[in-house]
């Protein structure tokens, strides 16, 4: 049995698939067998072209929402303001950055979220609202201004489901590189990022036509700089129920977690949007910013940190799995599952030409992939969900199986190029 760093050996649970023997255990230098000499496809062709589509029409969506804004701001004015709402919207990306730097996501699937957030969920907020306004006028009832059901049921509804349906989105199309809870709550802060951006473009342009500068500094100061994370926090509810019931649940339980998450994301930007219907002076405002906002925005935090953790200690134990039927040797499993391995991996492989610099992220990279799509195998084994599940229907009973195989040629490709 192999040892971890610490000197703990690696079980492989009773209840849990045993790994397939690896047909030459791994020695520390270049192997060929059967595994890995079969040419590999990194990226299926039906993926790729529905990632385009995706990100073609999404796109379409924040050009169609540019045009909007533009119709009643002019060019001048959208310019200023799309440049302040690219402040918030970098501070969101580099926390997002630090999220995802254990496992990456596709850089595509990070696009279309983006692209997601700031197109499509806004024009669905936008023609729901217009929906309600026609249904309104028509039926001969007034509108008041600042509707206490517009801002605080109807928005955080339509606004939450329209971003959360990304997420789903995501799920279903690419659910072998949605692995946890980690990547749910890293798209759905990509998808609020996106929200935020077009919906702060269109802030600061009405605050600087109807207040001038010194309105479009408070709001800049409201929006982009105390609270440029209100979107994220709300949507990562949403992100966070999907991945653990991408994890750990199928049928009505799974639903039943998804609802769940949807309903906090709801309720938190319901809270959030009340408190500025009903708190109207500046010192309100602060006070409960500071008492409600502040913790639930540092207990956020601290939940991602715990996560990442856990994520690190699911990568040690799985690949663990691999190095007891030698797969990879002791020494490869403390470079590819910890911190402290993987940047001395990196650090040696940045003196490298650049093949084998790539080679060492891919390895790395895929390595992270191969554990979570292990722990996948094993929660189905140990909670029983051998029946078919809506990824079983779409994807085939062997989906995970199948990608297991894909990824240990990957990865031992990648090893002899590494080891040259």
């Amino acid at each position: 049995m192999t040892l971890d760093p610490a000197g703990q050996p690696f079980p492989v649970p009773a209840q849990s698939p045993v790994p397939a023997q690896s047909p030459i255990p791994a020695q520390g230098a270049p192997i060929q067998s059967a595994v890995w000499s079969t040419p590999v496809r990194r990226t299926n062709v039906s993926t790729i072209v529905w990632a385009t589509i995706g990100i073609v029409l999404a796109a379409l969506a924040l050009m169609l929402v540019l045009v909007y804004l533009s119709t009643f701001l002019g060019p001048g004015a959208l310019l200023v303001c799309l440049v302040l709402a690219l402040v918030p919207l970098t501070l969101v990306i580099l926390a997002v950055r630090w999220i995802d730097r254990w496992e990456p996501e596709p850089r595509p699937a990070l696009w279309f979220a983006f692209l997601w957030g700031a197109g499509v969920s806004i024009v669905t907020a936008l023609v729901f609202d217009l929906g309600v306004q026609i249904v309104v006028a028509t039926s001969g009832v007034a509108r008041p201004e600042g509707d206490f059901a517009a801002a605080v049921i109807q928005a955080p509804l339509v606004e939450e489901a329209a971003k959360g349906f990304g997420i789903l989105l995501l799920f279903w199309v690419i659910r072998g590189q949605f692995n946890g809870p980690i990547d749910g709550v890293v798209y759905a802060a990509m998808i609020a990022a996106g929200f935020a951006f077009s919906e702060n473009i269109q802030y600061f342009g009405v605050a600087m036509l109807d207040g001038g500068l010194s309105d479009l500094g408070v709001t800049f100061l409201l929006r982009g700089v105390i609270s440029p994370f209100a979107h994220v926090l709300f949507t990562a509810c949403t992100g966070l129920a999907i991945g653990f019931a991408a994890r750990r649940a199928s049928g009505s339980r799974y639903l039943a977690l998804v609802f769940l998450g949807f309903a906090a994301a709801v309720l938190l930007h319901a809270i959030w949007n009340g408190a500025f219907y009903f708190l109207t002076d500046d010192a309100s405002l602060v006070g409960y910013y500071f008492l409600v906002q502040v913790p639930l925005f540092i207990g956020a935090i601290l939940v991602v940190a715990m996560l990442r953790r856990q994520e690190e200690r699911l990568t040690l134990r799985r690949l663990g799995d691999y190095a007891a039927v030698g797969w990879f040797t002791a020494a490869e499993v403390e470079m590819l599952a910890t911190p402290r391995g993987r940047r001395q991996a990196r650090a040696w492989a940045a003196a490298q030409p650049q093949a084998r610099r790539l080679a060492m992220n891919r390895f790395i990279v895929d390595a992270a992939r191969l554990a979570s799509v292990r722990q996948r195998l094993v929660s189905a084994e140990t909670l029983a969900h051998r029946r078919a599940t809506a990824r079983a229907i779409r994807q085939g009973p062997g989906a995970d199986t199948a990608e297991e195989a894909r990824l240990l040629g990957l990865l031992m490709r990648d090893r002899a190029e590494v080891i040259g």
